[in-house]
């Protein structure tokens, strides 16, 4: 059975078991120790491969980027087009509400008035009125010497504050390197990095752009890039579900 031959309903309802069956009251404290969190084995070996076999298939996406030639690193990646896979769209759903109340705890912390609809259907209403139609959940290839530079994935005025990568290929065995890399600028002090250890089919969750930490009197803000380190020998794919649209 191949992606495509799953129906959107029982994806969904197949996406929603397995987010369901993480232990949400440890991710979210994860979240907010260290700006990121993850989900063992959210796909199975057999799910990675069928997303990474999508890559060459143009049809499946709407725009491909190759980094070196916009100065993001090395490597290139493929945006998907609507309709999205089903199991990626379903994924996108159900990891949606579980992650809205983490951003609207973290603004309301930072101060920041903006707060989250409690389904991604009516997120998503607010993009598209916000002239934020294109899909961005994104499949990318690595090889050897590839790497992806700091950044953060906005797109628009209206940014969802976290997403998610799924790696999709085995540390040791299709690749060596590539980690993925979390940093956070504090202010008035050093950036501190966290690198994220995953096997195939682990989800990371993390902040996009910024969160809060508890200083002495309140809470302040820090600022989050991700990135991923060079990838020493192989393949590395990883598909990134990001819940805002862009312009």
């Amino acid at each position: 059975m191949t992606i495509h031959s799953i129906s959107t309903k029982r994806a969904t309802r197949s996406a929603e078991a397995r987010v369901a069956a993480q232990d949400w009251g440890a991710l979210v404290g994860d979240l907010n120790s260290y700006g990121c969190a993850v989900m063992p084995a959210l796909l199975s070996p057999e799910e990675c491969a069928e997303i990474a076999a999508l890559y060459p298939h143009e049809e499946h996406f709407r725009s491909h980027v190759v980094m070196a030639r916009h100065g993001f690193g090395k490597g290139e990646y493929r945006y998907f087009r609507y309709p999205l896979p089903d199991l990626i769209g379903g994924l996108r759903t159900a990891l949606y509400p579980r992650l809205a109340g983490v951003a609207n705890d973290w603004n309301e912390r930072m101060g920041v008035a903006q707060r989250y609809p409690a389904d991604h259907a009516t997120f998503l209403q607010l993009c598209h009125e916000n002239f934020q139609t294109r899909p961005t959940p994104l499949l990318l290839q690595y090889g050897p010497g590839d790497f992806n530079c700091l950044h953060q994935d906005l797109y628009g005025d209206l940014a969802f504050p976290l997403q998610v990568a799924i790696l999709l290929s085995q540390p040791g065995e299709d690749f060596t390197g590539g980690e993925f890399v979390l940093t956070e600028q504090r202010p008035r002090m050093q950036s501190r990095a966290e690198v994220v250890p995953l096997r195939r089919g682990d989800a990371v969750i993390f902040a996009v752009h910024n969160r809060p930490v508890q200083g002495t009197k309140d809470h302040y803000r820090v600022n989050l890039r991700h990135g991923v380190s060079r990838l020493r020998s192989g393949k590395r794919h990883t598909v990134g579900i990001i819940f805002h649209d862009a312009k």
